[in-house]
């Protein structure tokens, strides 16, 4: 497989061959802006314009009072909430409804989501390049054990916008046969796990399986989300 700055993040996440390897290229974007946010980039008046006007989602600022570093947050919430006093109660809308809707669009943006979603449209589309002129990329991306619901919908919009005739039909075969087989391992065992609730099999040495942590694995297939991860 070629190396070079486009290759190398990409071959990065496919080569665990663990899970969702598009979901690990969220984490990997995820994890790098959340250290450069609440870094130096904090003091970056370019930067805290950004985060004062778009603020953050519940799950990046859950991320963020995860790590040490709170006075971090501490001063980008302070300087976000003074922004939206300004903005949404400062006196230049001159109805409560007209308020209201600039509230509401200062609670639909997240600076962490927007820089994590333009990484990923370069990187989706880098992996597309890969599969087109890369064979051993292509042997890697089939060899994958899961792509995730939502990240199996990206791709395979991502192919049809990228790819050439001639591999596009490939990889959305990938794709498909790749997460169906990872959907019918799932429902079969959280199937498992409901019948385990069956009272004749409430019993000391029953047989649970693989199924005690379905219920995780789907929620991570459905969403892209761990729920044991902070």
């Amino acid at each position: 497989m070629r190396s070079d700055i486009c290759s190398i993040p990409v071959a990065e996440v496919f080569e665990p061959k663990d899970g969702c390897p598009i979901c690990r290229m969220r984490d990997m974007l995820e994890e790098r802006m959340l250290e450069y946010i609440m870094g130096a980039a904090m003091m970056e008046p370019d930067v805290r314009i950004q985060t004062n006007k778009e603020g953050f989602c519940f799950t990046h600022y859950k991320k963020m009072l995860g790590r040490r570093n709170r006075l971090s947050v501490a001063l980008m919430m302070e300087s976000h909430l003074k922004e939206i006093e300004k903005k949404v109660f400062g006196g230049f809308l001159s109805t409560n409804s007209g308020k209201g809707k600039a509230g509401e669009k200062m609670t639909e943006s997240c600076f962490v989501c927007h820089q994590v979603e333009n990484g990923m449209t370069a990187l989706v589309r880098n992996t597309m390049i890969l599969y087109e002129n890369d064979r051993e990329f292509r042997k890697l991306f089939a060899e994958q054990p899961q792509f995730c619901l939502p990240h199996y919908a990206l791709l395979t919009e991502a192919a049809d916008k990228n790819l050439s005739k001639k591999y596009r039909s490939q990889c959305k075969d990938d794709l498909t046969k790749i997460t169906l087989a990872a959907l019918q391992e799932l429902h079969k065992d959280v199937k498992h796990f409901c019948d385990m609730y069956d009272y004749r099999n409430n019993t000391e040495d029953a047989d649970w399986g693989n199924s005690r942590d379905s219920l995780e694995r789907t929620t991570t297939f459905l969403t892209t989300r761990d729920p044991e991860k902070k």
